[in-house]
């Protein structure tokens, strides 16, 4: 064993609780030739091995099915470095010392005898001085989640060692609906133990959703009026400007409510609805999420269409390109009910949130990349300026962007200088780069060193997984049973359809132009 495999690094504690212990680790991408490892992962291991997050030696070993040799691979993975860092190697020698780790062993994911290969060469590695602990990032199509873990299983590199490893690592989607789910779920936990396994959703990583917990919990002035009787609703948006481009098999399977809803957006809600943790313990801060899943409203069958609205984009000009209707794109059906837009009006049934709607929206070819959370406060009860305003003041809304231009927005009236009462909107603006300088980490950055720490705060547990499924489920069924046989369509460009426009104006009020 290397003298290096002893070492401990103390790095800060994502929940801020001092700091946790990293070791050296070995980084097993299955799927390492894809996309995802070569523009997120590979970068995101390159910029915490060169930040010395890590103690040394950071091996990182691809697995996938195509046969490369060591050097080919490192050859993509340099590519991946060059091209996608956040920051950009100092020097040819910090990128051949990187690489210098860097390992590849083809893999048939159904095929447990090619898992004997790629044991062999880690159990290699480790007699020549790599770590012990090893991380299994299952960056591959869904359909291989189960047979990956059962293959670790089956050649022992999933046996279990000291302190929870090894460790794996699951991307969305986890499951399809809540029965594959659960299915899923009794093949991974077969395997591991809950506290090896780490479901990632990458917007958890995220600055901004991160600090949604420190805005909250550390400041007196906000989370005295986080709750029904200040807060008269919340928006929130996940917006694209770009179509499915060539994942129409995927999505024709997940739709905006699998890709986007049943993880990215249920996760933020549930860390804006959330009480205040006992603790900033991981299990104590999951905990609290998990109960706001569990206290969202059922939406009736019969109610579906009052409360979701879904809709496809059309032909037409975006940025402008021509676009084609999503029923024109390749690998789409000419006649698919698939939604690339969706918005859901949902309640949270608790003693904080009651009677309180909470408005969620996403969608492709909308008119900008968004992700942001409107938090709209009451109107004042008594309009004193009532007859000298010429236009209606909007309330108080507090803002978190989480993309692109990470900050918080507060918009309050004020009057206009001049000698008229000329009340105005206006918005305070804190931004993130601007007040701190350097570019935040990127989400992946975060969530690796998450694993490596073993601090599961930032990803979905068993519970939450099922408590969101059941959710997504009762609406797919509710769609299921209207038997619409046409979406409305929307412009590329747009905001989305004119349903869910008058959705919001049916409860006399209206969407956000972020």
């Amino acid at each position: 064993m290397s003298a290096n495999l002893g070492r401990v690094y103390s790095v800060p504690s994502p929940t801020g609780q001092g700091t946790v212990s990293a070791r050296p680790v070995v980084f097993v991408i299955l799927g390492g030739t894809g996309d995802l490892a070569r523009r997120k992962l590979v970068p995101a291991i390159f910029e915490i091995v060169r930040q010395g997050l890590i103690p040394q030696p950071v091996h990182i070993v691809g697995a996938a099915g195509s046969d490369l040799t060591h050097e080919e691979f490192r050859g993509r993975v340099a590519e991946a470095v060059r091209e996608f860092a956040r920051v950009k190697p100092g020097s040819d020698a910090e990128l051949v010392e990187f690489l210098s780790h860097v390992f590849y062993q083809s893999v048939k994911f159904q095929d447990a005898g090619s898992f004997r290969e790629l044991k062999l060469l880690l159990d290699e590695l480790e007699r020549g001085g790599a770590s012990p602990h090893r991380i299994f990032y299952l960056a591959t199509p869904p359909s291989a989640y189960g047979p990956i873990v059962q293959n670790l299983q089956a050649v022992g590199l999933a046996d279990r060692r000291d302190d929870l490893w090894p460790r794996v690592v699951i991307e969305k989607p986890f499951g399809r609906d809540l029965p594959s789910a659960l299915e899923l779920n009794q093949v991974v936990l077969s395997v591991f133990d809950e506290h090896q396994v780490y479901r990632i959703d990458h917007y958890l990583g995220k600055e901004t959703v991160q600090n949604i917990m420190v805005f909250r919990f550390a400041n007196g002035i906000f989370e005295p009026t986080w709750n029904r009787r200040y807060i008269d609703h919340v928006q929130i948006t996940v917006a694209e400007e770009i179509g499915i481009g060539s994942r129409g098999r995927y999505y024709e399977e997940a739709g905006v409510i699998r890709d986007m809803v049943q993880n990215h957006m249920l996760q933020i809600l549930s860390m804006i609805a959330m009480e205040p943790p006992t603790s900033f313990h991981a299990d104590s801060i999951r905990d609290e999420r998990v109960k706001v899943l569990k206290c969202i409203r059922p939406i009736p069958v019969s109610a579906i269409n009052e409360h979701v609205v879904r809709a496809q984009y059309g032909s037409g000009l975006a940025k402008g390109s021509k676009v084609w209707a999503y029923r024109e794109e390749d690998n789409v059906a000419a006649e698919s009910m698939t939604e690339t837009y969706i918005a859901i009006k949902l309640f949270i049934e608790n003693w904080r949130w009651a009677g309180v709607p909470f408005y969620l929206r996403s969608g492709k070819y909308l008119p900008k990349r968004v992700t942001e959370v409107a938090i709209q406060y009451r109107g004042v009860p008594h309009m004193l300026f009532r007859d000298v305003l010429t236009d209606p003041l909007e309330p108080s809304a507090l803002i978190l962007r989480i993309q692109p231009d990470e900050g918080i927005s507060l918009t309050f009236s004020t009057k206009h200088p001049g000698m008229l009462m000329d009340i105005r909107n206006q918005a305070m603006d804190f931004n993130y780069y601007e007040a701190y300088g350097d570019k935040a980490p990127d989400a992946y950055e975060r969530l690796l060193l998450d694993v490596v720490v073993g601090d599961g705060t930032l990803f979905p547990r068993t519970d939450a997984v099922v408590a969101s499924w059941k959710f997504v489920d009762q609406i797919v069924e509710g769609w299921r049973a209207s038997r619409v046989r046409n979406l409305p369509q929307y412009e590329p460009g747009s905001w989305g359809p004119v349903e869910a426009v008058e959705m919001m104006a049916a409860d006399q009020r209206k969407w956000r132009r972020p």
